[in-house]
């Protein structure tokens, strides 16, 4: 019974779990890519000219890319709250909007609808940081792949929830916004509690590069078989048992990663004292007598290494830096050195909203987004009425090729960040280092 319980501790707080929890959020968390299969129900339901439906579509974008909100509550608030707000407000601006559309609630005017349309889609932003944040956390070495993953989830949640509201054939088209209103918040709520940081930089395990390539098959996977699906389901009109087969098969592939939790959980090692020594957690501050770990490790080590240290063995090179960090931690309690107190985080640490905005990467980011995501959103907002002017009934199969190959696009970015981070720069202080010797 002992041993039994002290599993299910291990399991639950596996840092594994928390992504893969991450990811069927994500997975029901683009709410906003299934805009182009609501908006011709919302249209011919209240009567809206294509010009009330492009407002409608701007709502939805603010709703979906205004994430200060999140973002500050997350510094504040646990994140199971974060994600409870999220749902409460994706469960009453789409319920609301369905409530309208539906004929059981009176009709609101349009500022009141773009308003529950932004609030709805807004809740997809604390689902976004609250998944993104926990997961940054577990695997501050792989954050391009959490990301990619992560976010690419997101994109394909239109073609996830497409294929269950193929699954519910309802005559009723309006009963896609109550799914959007009722699942994802569901989802959300189920688990909000395992969403969270468990101390990941504690759990380094060498099979994390097979892990991550387990999780890269079944998204191509899954990727492929959704694109199959759909193309068969458009092409062939298929009885209901056999869409129930294809979603049965769906969930199964969504679920396949919950046994990389469960195998490590039951195959866990114990880790060597130089890498308990390498990655302790922070102490708390003390006055004068101690110092943060962390400063030793992003400063000193940096500056104290052997230039020969990054040409070791990945196992040898971290021995090493464990070594030194140890000697450094020591002189400086002993005061054989002083460690320099610098001004705010370095690149790739945590940084508060304040520290961000005078930093010329964040404005990089920030204008880039700004000016490159403007023509996929419209694009994706207006796919329901592109297609019908172009005689296609069934607007779905657009909205969930669209959100495939946005999910493609994103998990390949993730992996292709990571192999020119990691291997690339690598590559380019060899290079420096030779033309030093030339």
């Amino acid at each position: 019974m002992v041993k039994a319980k002290d599993l299910l501790i291990t399991f639950i707080n596996n840092r594994w779990l928390v992504f893969i929890a991450a990811m069927w959020i994500q997975s029901c968390a683009g709410i906003g890519y299934l805009f182009g299969s609501i908006s011709p129900v919302i249209k011919s339901s209240l009567n809206y000219n294509q010009k009330q439906v492009a407002r409608l579509g701007v709502a939805k974008d603010l709703g979906d890319s205004v994430g200060f909100l999140a973002g500050s509550m997350s510094e504040i608030l646990p994140l199971w709250a974060l994600l409870l707000v999220g749902a409460i407000q994706n469960f009453v601006g789409y319920g609301w909007v369905w409530l309208v559309v539906t004929g059981k609630a009176p009709v609101l005017p349009l500022w009141v609808m773009c308003l529950l349309i932004f609030i709805g889609t807004n809740g997809e932003t604390y689902f976004n940081t609250a998944a993104l944040v926990s997961c940054v956390q577990n695997f501050p070495k792989s954050r391009g792949p959490v990301v990619g993953i992560l976010k690419g989830f997101a994109g394909l949640s239109g073609a996830i929830l497409t294929q269950i509201y193929a699954l519910i054939n309802s005559p009723d088209k309006a009963s896609l916004i109550f799914m959007v209103a009722v699942g994802p918040s569901m989802v959300v709520i189920a688990l909000m509690f395992i969403v969270r940081p468990v101390g990941g930089h504690r759990q380094l395990r060498s099979s994390d590069a097979s892990n991550f390539s387990i999780i890269y098959c079944v998204c191509l996977i899954l990727a492929a078989y959704l694109m199959g699906v759909m193309l068969v389901e458009d092409l062939i009109d298929l009885n209901q048992t056999i869409v129930k087969i294809f979603t049965a098969i769906l969930f199964v592939l969504v679920v396949v990663p919950i046994g990389i939790p469960i195998y490590l959980t039951f195959t866990s090692d114990r880790r060597t004292p130089e890498q308990e020594a390498l990655l302790s957690e922070p102490q708390h501050k003390e006055p004068e007598t101690s110092h943060d770990p962390n400063e030793i490790i992003f400063s000193e080590v940096e500056e104290e290494k052997p230039h020969d240290v990054d040409l070791l063995p990945a196992s040898e090179r971290q021995k090493r830096i464990a070594q030194l960090q140890s000697k450094l931690a020591q002189a400086a309690a002993e005061g054989a050195v002083r460690i320099k107190r610098t001004r705010g985080p370095h690149r790739g640490e945590d940084f508060d909203l304040t520290q961000a905005l005078i930093k010329a990467d964040f404005w990089l980011l920030f204008c880039t987004l700004l000016l490159g995501s403007g023509s996929g959103l419209t694009v994706i907002d207006n796919l329901g009425q592109m297609s019908e002017s172009l005689g296609y009934d069934n607007t779905h199969i657009f909205v969930s090729m669209i959100s495939i190959w946005n999910f493609l696009g994103r998990v390949g970015g993730g992996y292709v960040s990571e192999i020119v981070v990691r291997y690339k720069s690598y590559y380019m202080v060899q290079i420096g280092r030779v033309g030093r010797v030339v």
